[in-house]
């Protein structure tokens, strides 16, 4: 295998959340003929999401991983040539531009569109894990609606904890939120949001010590890592906000991206600082990170792309 012919494509999609999907909809039917390799979790994010409520065009809600189904279903029926694998390399050096394939086969590409989304930063619990889409969430924004009316608990310090706390408490009755050091790390305006919200309940120096529950999140144990007092709280959904890692380590030297590892496009396009490289969805977007605003800038690199092959003379 390590010998194989480099492969020769129009356009190379690099990963399968609603960005790439929608991506290989609009290219295929454009006749560009475009090759997406899903990547380590076939369908992104929204695989280890369960009901999905606000995405347009499901008016009683669906299960984020039969979405995803529906969206390659779609992919393949407009042409697109959906393949497992996992982009392990780049070489971004000429055009065509090559990515190489579960470290054994290289594909060359005249465009690539990077769609790889972006892991949500988890605390490493069991209880966290086996019981994620069972109350336990990384987004609040998707997810806070079911909770409606219940008391909650979210750990985190920074900005987007703040405003996911904020986004909870207008929904549940009480909002217990746990915050590792004495101090947060959110902007003074925040901080002082959610200190003077009413059902807000700040810890400091929290850990979280285990998720209680056994088919669903019934309460928290957690502990003042000072006195090492441990404290059980009943709640109903326990909210993980400490943070997203942009899945953009392969493409570390060749593009451009923020402190954080997010790929810097040109506002108003998904066009990168290489021409014919382009990136969409979660590994470009830290502020929305919604399945409807991923779709649109699939959508939107999939039309970039054909107008640099077009202005390029190769479609």
């Amino acid at each position: 295998m390590a010998n194989e012919a480099t492969e020769k494509v129009h356009v190379l999609i690099i990963g399968s959340g609603p960005a790439g999907y929608t991506a290989a909809i609009y290219a295929a039917r454009a006749n560009m003929k475009p090759v997406l390799y899903q990547g380590i979790q076939p369908g992104g994010q929204l695989t280890i999401t369960t009901e999905v409520e606000n995405y347009p065009g499901y008016p009683d809600g669906i299960q984020g991983p039969e979405m995803m189904v529906h969206f390659e279903k779609q992919a393949a029926r407009m042409g697109a040539d959906i393949r497992y694998g996992l982009a392990t390399k780049v070489d971004f050096s000429q055009h065509p531009y090559k990515v190489q394939i579960d470290e054994e086969k290289w594909i060359e590409a005249d465009a690539v569109i990077i769609c790889t989304g972006a892991s949500a930063k988890w605390l490493g619990l069991p209880s966290e894990e086996r019981l994620n889409g069972f109350g336990v969430s990384a987004c609040a924004v998707c997810d806070g609606f079911f909770f409606k009316g219940k008391e909650v608990a979210i750990v985190g310090a920074g900005d987007t904890a703040a405003e996911e706390a904020l986004y909870l408490s207008k929904l549940c009755t009480t909002v217990h939120m746990f915050i590792r050091r004495d101090k947060m790390r959110a902007s003074k305006v925040m901080q002082e949001r959610v200190l003077n919200a009413p059902n807000i309940k700040v810890y400091w120096n929290t850990d979280t010590d285990e998720i209680l529950g056994e088919n669903k999140v019934e309460a928290v144990r957690i502990k003042n890592n000072q006195t090492q007092e441990t404290q059980t709280i009943p709640i109903s959904g326990f909210f993980v906000a400490i943070g997203h890692h942009p899945n953009s380590d392969i493409f570390k030297g060749w593009l451009d991206m923020d402190e954080t590892g997010y790929l810097l496009t040109t506002p108003g396009t998904t066009k990168t600082n290489i021409e014919g490289v382009f990136a969409a969805g979660d590994v470009q977007d830290k502020n929305y990170r919604q399945a409807v605003t991923a779709a649109g800038s699939g959508c939107m690199a999939a039309l970039d792309a054909e107008r640099y092959l077009t202005t390029k003379g190769l479609v």
